[in-house]
């Protein structure tokens, strides 16, 4: 059974749908989730197919079209993240979670990411999941990283690499913590605090 797990699942948007994850990630067998335009209601919907592949670790980075495209709030993004981390957990008790914080973009998005973030870092424990802070590799000051970036949004060949720079020993770390053997219950969020 284990040979025909997927070791890295992608899940997420353009960012991850572009991302040549095969070519960076050699040791790795991984199959990309990533759907240009998508939203965390669309990765909600979508789980099943996640669920299928049954992978070793799912590798989620979503969030940012929910504020761009779609001018959602910040509480509407972090619990739409948390539902997919919830039912991943419920779903796939034994694998690996690493979230992906919401990339740096434009600084009119700044204000709204950071504080995403910042609920999002502190929710990740809750279901056994680890996070992966980019934003201090891809950011200059409030904005993506003109170097990395050629419409303010999506990550150049050069955004990849300190993307993947971060990414490789994230993925080391999430590896040598035991899996959770046991699927978790359902989370009171109204009586959490931030």
């Amino acid at each position: 059974m284990t040979e025909e797990r997927t070791s890295v699942l992608f899940l997420g948007d353009s960012i991850t749908e572009q991302g040549s994850w095969d070519a960076w990630l050699p040791d790795e067998r991984t199959v990309n989730q990533g759907i240009g335009g998508d939203t965390t209601e669309g990765v909600l919907a979508r789980l099943d197919a996640v669920v299928a592949e049954q992978p070793e670790v799912i590798v989620l980075l979503i969030g940012t079209n929910d504020f761009g495209n779609h001018r959602k709030s910040v509480e509407h993004v972090v619990r739409g993240v948390e539902s997919v981390l919830v039912t991943l957990r419920r779903e796939l008790p034994g694998v690996r979670l690493l979230l992906v914080s919401i990339l740096p973009r434009q600084a009119e998005y700044t204000a709204k990411i950071e504080e995403a973030n910042r609920h999002l870092r502190q929710f990740v424990a809750t279901c056994h999941a680890q996070y992966l802070d980019a934003w201090p590799a891809l950011a200059d000051g409030d904005h993506l990283d003109d170097r990395y970036t050629e419409d303010g949004l999506h990550l150049t060949e050069d955004g990849y690499r300190a993307y993947v720079a971060e990414l490789v020993p994230a993925l080391e770390r999430v590896r040598e913590l035991p899996p959770m053997s046991r699927s978790i219950q359902a989370i009171d969020l109204d009586g959490a605090t931030a």
